[in-house]
């Protein structure tokens, strides 16, 4: 079925300066010890890891993370971690996949963005909050601050500008990808006139058709946004829906700043901190488009902007 492939192509992400494809383990004595989490939430609603504030300067404020298409919380995890470690504390949010959550992204409850924010302001992290979300997790970024006033800040990472049908990896049928209020929201499915050649061309094929009220209505964010795409992205054409985004902004007379980033050699992976050439794995990035130059020259350039971005943002 379609998405039993999308299971081997996410598995080879790279997320938070680390690859999802495990490697050979290190020497013992030069392995790095990952910072656990400060805190780890299993409330109601609520699946997560809080990373206190590490670095300097601290921000005042917070970050929600949101991971992609995998579900569970490895990837958030390692970026909120990241994010930590730049001075802002970080929740890392898992909306379906963990255990007691959903198998599959379909019909997922948005609100559990809004139960983190709640989480956060509970235990006095009371500062302006920014969503930092890659691909799916960018789509549920950008539609939770669509409807989230508190949320301040968006970065969008390969991001989607529409609601999407959801994804089975066991290849079972499925609608929306997120409900809010218990109803499911409005969605683009799937064209499968042609024939399924490759997930990319998937949802590329799928855009012509896409259904109106589908769109997400990020102009109703209360904040800045930024996007970051790998134009080269060869899990789904990502540059071309955040083009879309911009243009969506622009056209609505959105009062925030946007930063809209993109580089041609760079693909699904382009977002995260910086890899250097001998990062064990990377070279399994590949099917995810783009080459090795290509991300390594766009994160150097892309970290820092995003760094920067939600300083100004969130101080």
């Amino acid at each position: 079925m379609i998405f039993a492939s999308l299971a081997a192509s996410a598995a080879l992400a790279v997320a938070g300066g680390q690859t999802a494809v495990a490697p050979p383990p290190p020497h013992p004595q030069t392995a790095p010890v990952p910072i656990p989490a400060t805190e780890i939430v299993r409330e109601d609603g609520l699946v997560a890891e809080y990373f206190a504030a590490r670095g300097e300067p601290v921000s005042p404020g917070a970050v929600v993370v949101l991971g992609g298409s995998e579900g569970g919380l490895r990837g958030a995890r390692n970026l909120a971690r990241r994010l930590a470690g730049e001075g802002f504390a970080s929740i890392a949010v898992s909306y379906f996949g963990e255990e007691g959550q959903p198998t599959k992204l379909d019909g997922i409850p948005i609100e559990s963005v809004s139960r983190a924010i709640d989480w956060l302001q509970a235990h006095d992290v009371r500062g302006p909050v920014a969503a930092v979300g890659v691909s799916k997790g960018a789509e549920l970024a950008l539609l939770s601050a669509s409807r989230e006033p508190r949320i301040k800040a968006v970065v969008a990472a390969v991001p989607s500008h529409l609601v999407w049908q959801g994804i089975d990896m066991a290849g079972g049928q499925t609608g929306s990808s997120w409900s809010a209020d218990g109803a499911p929201l409005a969605y683009t499915p799937y064209d499968l006139s042609n024939g399924f050649t490759s997930i990319f061309n998937l949802y590329r094929d799928s855009l012509p058709g896409a259904v109106p009220d589908s769109e997400i209505p990020v102009e109703a964010i209360a904040g800045p946004v930024m996007l970051v795409s790998g134009e080269a992205d060869g899990l789904w054409p990502s540059t071309e829906m955040a083009q879309r985004i911009e243009q969506r902004l622009r056209e609505k007379r959105f009062a925030h700043p946007v930063v809209n980033l993109s580089y041609p050699d760079a693909g699904h992976a382009v977002f995260g901190p910086p890899v250097a050439a001998d990062t064990p794995g990377l070279q399994n990035i590949l099917s995810l488009g783009g080459t090795i130059d290509g991300l390594i020259a766009a994160r150097a350039d892309g970290w820092p902007q995003v760094l920067a971005f939600l300083r100004e943002a969130l101080d």
